[in-house]
């Protein structure tokens, strides 16, 4: 039996493989567009059965000449680009492929799992998976509220499991190929390191400088959430996926300074230290930005707690900390 993992070459996708090769999983089709070849590396290290593009993958399915067994398909590819124009496209890749993918594991009776987003909620300051709180403000956003809601018309006849993760900010490594939709950790660690300071925009929406906050969430919990769902096929529905705990973006360069420091074998500093001596510098807010940000984001966790997950998810001082120490480790 096959494992499909869509995105496979990606930030979390390739993490997920991963994990299933750890847990003794290597018959995997491994599903990208790798026009990006950056992404490679993160499968270097992987054992797969196959690769194949995401076209030919799309028209295999249409054309029903799929012949392998599928135990499950997790869908993690998407265009995770929230500053991206071309709605059209954010749609095509977004919306249209996960439909296309829904309805064949509907057909075939094959567990689904997939990433949603947290960016579906906008700027509200209520984060429960329900149609009240979710106002959209980008198309990407839109693309995954318009599936979720897909989703939810699907899941009372469903043939098998659909589970939906609506991620927070994931943090960790293999998102290096992101560019500029990479984590703030992971830009904060490169400013620290190049320029010896971390850039934060200044306060907004009547938060003080670099107090904006958001839930971030190690990319390893984000995959151990999957897993528990995957061995449970009996849950569906839509989950968020954060750790229930909204820190500030401060916590964050504070996380990336004094990891960076330790690795040094300096002592750690306090925020105000490192303002004071330039570590921190707190730069415009961005025009473009205006009106399309989240400066609030924290999971209810009431409903993932209900299907029955109890894992803890790590704080921003011990991912960040680990995360830091692991590109410390890719520098030599």
């Amino acid at each position: 039996m096959h494992y499909v993992v869509t995105g496979a070459a990606g930030f979390i996708g390739s993490k997920l493989v991963e994990a299933l090769n750890r847990a003794g999983v290597t018959e995997i089709i491994a599903v990208d567009n790798l026009e990006n070849a950056a992404k490679v590396k993160n499968l270097a290290g992987c054992e797969i059965e196959d690769y194949m593009d995401k076209r030919d993958f799309i028209e295999r399915l249409v054309a029903n000449q799929f012949d392998e067994d599928i135990e499950a398909v997790l869908h993690q590819g998407a265009c995770s680009d929230t500053m991206e124009s071309d709605g059209r496209y954010v749609m095509e890749n977004n919306y249209r492929y996960s439909r296309l993918l829904l309805d064949w594991c509907q057909e075939e009776a094959v567990p689904f799992l997939y990433a949603s987003s947290a960016s579906v909620y906008g700027a509200g300051r209520e984060f429960r998976e329900e149609r009240a709180c979710e106002r959209p403000l980008n198309a990407y956003a839109y693309s995954k509220f318009l599936f979720d809601q897909h989703v939810r018309r699907r899941l009372p006849a469903r043939s098998a499991q659909i589970a939906g993760f609506r991620y927070f900010n994931v943090y960790g490594p293999n998102e290096a190929h992101k560019g500029r939709m990479a984590s703030v950790s992971f830009h904060a660690f490169n400013q620290f390191v190049g320029e010896g300071r971390v850039k934060l925009f200044v306060g907004s929406d009547g938060y003080a400088d670099g107090e904006q906050q958001r839930d971030f969430i190690h990319v390893d919990d984000v995959v151990k959430a999957n897993l528990y769902f995957l061995e449970h096929r009996e849950i569906s529905g839509i989950f968020n996926c954060g750790t229930g705990r909204a820190q500030s973006f401060n916590d964050v360069a504070c996380a990336v300074v004094n990891g960076v420091r330790a690795g040094r074998g300096e002592t750690g500093l306090s925020l105000r230290d490192m303002v004071a001596e330039g570590l921190i510098e707190y730069i415009p807010f961005p025009p473009q930005l205006v009106g399309k940000y989240q400066s609030f984001t924290e999971a209810d966790l009431g409903l993932l707690r209900n299907a029955g997950y109890g894992e803890d998810f790590m704080p921003v001082e011990q991912g960040v900390g680990s995360y830091v120490a692991h590109l410390l480790g890719e520098q030599g």
